[in-house]
């Protein structure tokens, strides 16, 4: 007997490689379908697109969309938050531990970690350093050399902060949580990527493939798919400099991470305590070399997390929902990958219109957050179901713990 397919086929009238999607049970939006539609007609994807449950329609490219290719990278599959991720650590602090009132311990890591954007993102930005911390300046002393080697031949990215957003958290779906597990321990779990200068990155590579695509009468199903081919100066230059993006966005997660374990020893709100385990540090956008299906090709996961066996990898659900730490089952037909997150059900500008500030209080009572007009975006109505996103992808991961936020940070 034939084995039960854990995932959906789409159907390409357009010919290219096959779509597969582990969507049983989400929902799974007709735009994101067009999307990944066009991604799948072009001549040098290899095998096949996989799909992850919390897939929807985004800039330039499908999110939760694990794209392998041979001989060619198309830079908005990566997109321009490149080395976006979660890192988490669980403590030796118990549940029973915390004060019964929480905003101050939200109050000390707003003040730890800037957050958000004003001053269009100029030179009083709240959500900038003005003057970083020596751990950050050490940090990117580390990171300079690979950075002056990227502007040497690509002046354009440095025209915006590099220093001044390590160590910051952002604004939209980046956050910064403490969470309980299902035993109580307490766990630290935050939400970003490579900020102002990953952007500045992906942009300026995506307008360069977009030049090459006119440059050489190339016509695509959608400009935004525009690739880069390997063996060209180009290819090789988007690679180093994706790669020390998502170095970046490792770093400044880890420097967060350690900003809010600081400050919270300092806070006198919480007893002593320590970290138990290695903290879990992993990409959901990036690019990596890859073996799959007897070929080393190139792998962009755009909201996605690797999963080979044994990897430990992070899936947060919305503000009032349960998160994941999961372990990989090496999934070949999904390409070792497994989802980075709910996935958005409906638009920013949707749910906006769609909520209530009533709305949003209600489904995040409980939990110490922000409950204002500026992030009814983020409520959780806005996004898929955790529970249907993990059922979906069973056959792609196995669940470690299960995670209920107490405190949650937005920028």
């Amino acid at each position: 007997m034939q084995a039960q397919r854990n995932y959906e086929v789409l159907s390409n009238e357009a010919g290219g490689v096959p779509i597969k999607a582990w969507t049983v049970g989400v929902p799974f939006e007709d735009e994101a379908k067009k999307q990944l539609r066009a991604i799948a007609s072009l001549p040098f994807i290899h095998k096949w697109i996989a799909v992850m449950p919390d897939v929807h329609r985004g800039n330039g490219a499908t999110v939760g969309s694990v794209v392998a290719t041979a001989g060619a990278v198309i830079p908005a599959a990566v997109g321009v938050d490149i080395g976006c991720g979660m890192i988490a650590v669980r403590t030796t602090l118990r549940a029973e531990q915390l004060p019964d009132s929480l905003g101050k311990v939200r109050s000390a890591i707003e003040k730890a970690v800037p957050h958000g954007r004003t001053d269009n993102g100029g030179r009083n930005d709240r959500g900038a350093w003005q003057d970083a911390p020596s751990m950050h300046r050490e940090a990117w002393a580390r990171l300079k050399p690979g950075y002056d080697a990227i502007l040497a031949k690509h002046p354009r990215i440095g025209r915006g902060p590099d220093l001044g957003h390590l160590g910051t958290l952002g604004t939209g779906n980046h956050f910064i949580e403490v969470c309980l597990d299902e035993a109580g321990h307490v766990w630290l779990m935050l939400h970003s990527g490579s900020r102002g200068v990953g952007n500045r990155i992906g942009s300026h590579f995506i307008e360069l493939a977009k030049e090459d695509m006119r440059r050489f009468f190339i016509n695509l199903p959608d400009q935004d798919l525009a690739y880069l081919p390997e063996g060209t100066e180009r290819f090789e230059d988007y690679i180093h400099a994706v790669s020390w993006a998502q170095e970046y966005a490792a770093t400044n997660r880890e420097l967060m991470l350690r900003s809010v374990v600081e400050t919270l020893k300092a806070s006198g709100e919480l007893p002593e305590f320590e970290l138990t385990e290695a903290a879990v540090n992993c990409h959901h956008n990036y690019v990596a070399r890859e073996h799959h299906y007897g070929k080393n090709v190139l792998v962009t996961r755009k909201g996605a997390v690797r999963a080979r066996e044994g990897d430990l990898g992070i899936i947060p659900g919305s503000m009032g929902a349960r998160s994941y730490i999961v372990r990989g089952k090496e999934n070949a037909e999904a390409f070792h990958s497994c989802s980075h997150g709910a996935g958005r059900v409906m638009s920013r500008e949707a749910a906006k219109r769609r909520f209530t500030l009533e709305d949003h209080a209600k489904a995040t009572a409980g939990i110490e957050c922000r409950k204002d007009a500026e992030v009814i975006d983020e409520t959780p109505g806005a996004y898929k179901p955790i529970d249907a996103v993990m059922a979906a992808q069973a056959d792609l991961v196995d669940v470690v713990h299960t995670l209920r936020q107490v405190v949650c940070v937005k920028g």
